[in-house]
C-alpha cells in the first residue's frame, strides 16, 4: 500500500505523457498552485462527471492561480478520446505503470461495492507554488468534489 501524502510534504516529481503524447512535468507548473487529481478510468460515469466539473470550473480555478491536472492509468489514446468526446479542457496525463499514482498514495486497497480491491483511490492533492503539498484528499466522491474544493480553497 502506498503512503498517503500530508500537508507540508514535498509533492513527488513526475513527468507523464498527456493525451497527445507530449511530456508534462509537475515542475512545468512551478510558481503556480496545481490541483492534481487521480481518477480510476476515462470514459466512465463518475470520472466523466468529475472531469466535466473541473472543465466547467477551469476558468475560475486558473483565474485564482490554480492549474488542474488529471491523472489515470489510461493510455494517451484513451485520454484523447475522453477529451474529445467530453470536450474537456483540463490537462489529462497517462500513468499506465501506476508509479505516480503510487507515489501520491492514490493506488492501493479500497472498498468497492463492499469488497476490498486494489485499484485507483480517487484522490486530489493541491500542490503549492513551491512544490509542497497544501492539501491531500483521499477517497473523494466524483460528484460535488470540485465544488467542495472551490469552497475549501476560498475561491
Amino acid at each position: 500500500m502506498s503512503e498517503r501524502l500530508e500537508p507540508g510534504d514535498v509533492a513527488p516529481a513526475f513527468t507523464l505523457p498527456d493525451a497527445d503524447g507530449n511530456e508534462v512535468s509537475l515542475s512545468d507548473h512551478a510558481g503556480r498552485k496545481t490541483i492534481v487529481y487521480f481518477y480510476p478510468a476515462a470514459l466512465t460515469p463518475g470520472c466523466t462527471k468529475q472531469a466535466c466539473d473541473f472543465t466547467d470550473n477551469l476558468a475560475l480555478l486558473t483565474g485564482a492561480g490554480y492549474d488542474v491536472i488529471g491523472i489515470s492509468p489510461d493510455k494517451p489514446e484513451k485520454l484523447a478520446k475522453f477529451r474529445e468526446q467530453e470536450d474537456l479542457k483540463v490537462t489529462l496525463l497517462a500513468d499506465p505503470d501506476k508509479k505516480v499514482l503510487q507515489a501520491y498514495g492514490a493506488f492501493g486497497e479500497k472498498k468497492l461495492y463492499g469488497k476490498t480491491v486494489t485499484g485507483v483511490i480517487r484522490s486530489t492533492v493541491v500542490v503549492d507554488e513551491d512544490g509542497k503539498v497544501e492539501r491531500a484528499l483521499y477517497n473523494v466522491k466524483a460528484t460535488g468534489h470540485v465544488a467542495k474544493i472551490i469552497k475549501d480553497l476560498g475561491i
